[in-house]
């Protein structure tokens, strides 16, 4: 009777197996589930999913298996999913259309408008050009679209040009457990290792041991030496959240790779561009916070900074005082640049951007100028060559 269900599984991916078809038989036969639909579907699930991943897969097989045995009393919800009504409201245009709508002109001048549209606006609005709200061409809002506007209440970007973002912005940590699909990105970043002999005598010198044994007239003599380390010092910066979670697989790997290469390995993270501030935990953002004045008087010039990002933002975040999208900077991106690449000698910035799409993007144009064309690409052989500089 159950053999379709069990074969439908089993080509469905479910690894349904023999010994727990037999299993479901015997419960059946028990009287386990009754004559309840529900109950068999709970008992056949137990019987038969042994990973939490095929359950949906379960679930669309016993829909399609069992379908005439639904219960004529359920009916489907009436209500739309609120994912639904949101989708909706969200403005498509087409890229004519998106080229006949021009930007305000400026970031002081949007601060300006937008301070008037708060004093002035009294209620919702949707679809319109002018007013704070969705779906429409205004500069200040959610789900429509502006060369350079506002983001108001939106979960995500969709467009990318967003100059700032109001809004609690949560981002995630880069796991240092990831495992990585290549050991390439291991073995390039070794370009950069240096290794000394520090700390105390742990390690036999079986050379020198040898020797002084056989100067001693074989007699045996031990000589121990300080085990040897990589003495590279690496300083990490990550970019996170935004556009970078576009590159967040690419970036894992990396962070992982570099975890299991460099024994001193310290790491913050930015967003788009760094300012007065870093942070070590993004859950604990606010916790974990630390002048990035206090970063530089911490970790030497003889440290290697590596900046990871996809430098692509809005040109004011590296030019314009108080151009960060999520809080108001006292000084300009270009200006703390200026700093970290002054203070490190060895500096440079990993982009995971397709390099030939660079010079489409004014950010990126700006920060490859101000790391002294030291910007390489996150790929192998961008790795190698980044590498081989930091080493001289």
């Amino acid at each position: 009777m159950f053999a379709p269900f069990i074969l439908a599984l089993r080509a469905a991916g479910v690894p349904a197996s023999i010994t727990e078809y037999l299993a479901l038989l015997r419960a059946m036969k028990e009287g386990v589930a009754g004559f309840s639909v529900d109950d068999f579907y709970h008992l056949s699930r137990a019987a038969l999913v042994k990973d939490e991943r095929h359950l949906d897969r379960f679930d669309r097989v016993f829909g399609e298996i069992f379908k005439g045995l639904e219960s004529p009393s359920g009916e489907a919800p009436r209500e739309l999913p609120a994912e639904w009504l949101r989708k909706m409201a969200e403005k498509i245009l087409t890229p004519e259309e998106m080229s006949q709508i021009e930007a305000l002109g400026g970031f002081d001048k949007l601060m300006e408008t937008l301070k008037q549209r708060l004093a002035e606006q009294k209620g919702r609005h949707q679809g319109g050009s002018k007013w704070i709200g969705t779906a429409g061409t205004s500069p200040f809002g959610a789900y429509g679209y502006n060369p350079e506007g506002v983001r108001i209440g939106q979960e995500e970007s969709r467009h990318r040009r967003a100059v700032k973002v109001w809004d609690q912005r949560q981002f995630r940590d880069l796991d240092e457990d990831e495992a990585l699909s290549s050991r390439n990105m291991k073995v390039a970043l070794r370009r950069l290792r240096r290794f000394a002999r520090t700390g105390a005598a742990t390690e036999l010198d079986l050379p020198g041991t040898i020797g002084a044994t056989a100067r001693n007239g074989g007699s045996l003599d031990l000589h121990m030496v300080p085990e040897r380390h990589n003495a590279v010092k690496v300083l990490l910066l990550m970019d996170v959240g935004g556009s970078m979670d576009d590159h967040i697989r690419i970036c894992q790997e990396l962070f992982t790779a570099a975890r299991s290469e460099f024994k001193h390995l310290e790491f913050w993270y930015f967003h788009n561009c760094p300012y007065e501030r870093v942070w070590r935990t993004n859950r604990r953002r606010r916790e974990t916070e630390r002048p990035t004045m206090e970063m530089l008087r911490t970790y030497g010039p003889d440290w290697r900074l590596v900046i990871v990002g996809d430098a692509t933002m809005s040109p004011y975040e590296i030019i314009q005082p108080g151009g960060s999208v999520e809080h108001w900077n006292e000084e300009a991106g270009q200006v703390w640049m200026g700093r970290l690449t002054r203070h490190f000698r060895k500096a440079a910035w990993l982009n995971p951007v397709d390099q030939s799409h660079w010079r489409y993007t004014q950010s990126i144009t700006i920060l490859q100028r101000l790391m002294e064309n030291r910007m390489y690409p996150l790929t192998l052989a961008g790795l190698e060559t980044m590498a081989r500089e930091l080493a001289r």
